[in-house]
């Protein structure tokens, strides 16, 4: 009935987030595994009629929905799990889709970001959650249109990256009392998402709280000049600073 004041400004308007946030609510309460497979397939339909609200302008929508669905995937019913990963799976394929088969970029930095903040909040990561990635690499492997495209290669990326980042946040709980090593951890993964500031941008600031509550300030201050200079670098790049990372040169070296 609404959809063309729902499709103004590229699907970025109050009406949309207002839709949005009535499909969150049915995630966000619980519900039986009846009603939730209700609620999957009118997200399915979202998705399939309003892509360009996830996937271009602002990624605020794309990232809620990345990290509801995530939750799901972590359910205790095998059948809300599996229908949660159909779901994600479907999510990525209009990504890409929308991208004219380029590359899923969107969905693939907010669903690390949501996998980040879930271990946080929910403490995700177990068997179950593994069982939903191998359902989405199944996913990928049998979907026959898909053959010849590169986008398979492109989800089963996304889930070795997801459980890279599983795997390092275990490590983490194992030595939060050696906070060198903590540290170490966290150095590594920063650095597996050199090619993705945002998430670069994420893991830094995390290392930067364990120095600060360590009482190692100057490492806390490297952190936090490496994330200025590479947002420096994102501005310089669009045109809006024109100095980028040497900027913090007459500060440190190590900037480079």
């Amino acid at each position: 009935t609404f959809q063309r004041q729902l499709q103004q400004s590229d699907c970025q308007n109050v009406l949309m987030k207002k839709v949005f946030d009535t499909h969150m609510l049915f995630l966000q309460i619980n519900q039986s595994a009846a009603a939730l497979k209700h609620v999957f397939a009118a997200l399915r339909l979202f998705v399939g009629k309003f892509p360009s609200a996830f996937f271009q302008g602002q990624a605020d929508l794309c990232g809620s929905l990345c990290y509801e669905i995530l939750k799901c995937c972590n359910h205790r019913s095998r059948s809300t799990q599996t229908e949660a990963s159909a779901l994600l799976y479907f999510f990525m394929r209009k990504n890409f889709e929308f991208n004219k088969q380029k590359s899923i970029v969107r969905s693939h930095l907010q669903l690390i970001k949501a996998v980040s903040q879930l271990i946080a909040d929910a403490g995700i990561g177990g068997s179950r959650f593994q069982h939903s990635l191998a359902i989405i690499n199944n996913f990928a492997n049998g979907d026959k249109q898909m053959k010849n495209a590169n986008f398979p290669a492109e989800v089963k990326d996304l889930t070795k990256r997801i459980r890279t980042v599983l795997m390092a946040t275990a490590q983490m709980k194992e030595h939060e009392k050696d906070p060198e090593m903590l540290v170490d951890l966290q150095y590594s993964l920063a650095n597996s998402y050199a090619s993705t500031p945002e998430l670069r941008r994420t893991w830094l600031e995390s290392m930067a709280k364990i120095h600060a509550r360590n009482g190692d300030l100057s490492e806390a201050a490297m952190c936090y000049i490496h994330i200025a200079a590479l947002i420096a670098e994102y501005l310089k790049r669009k045109g809006l600073f024109s100095m980028g990372w040497p900027a913090f040169l007459s500060i440190t070296p190590n900037i480079k």
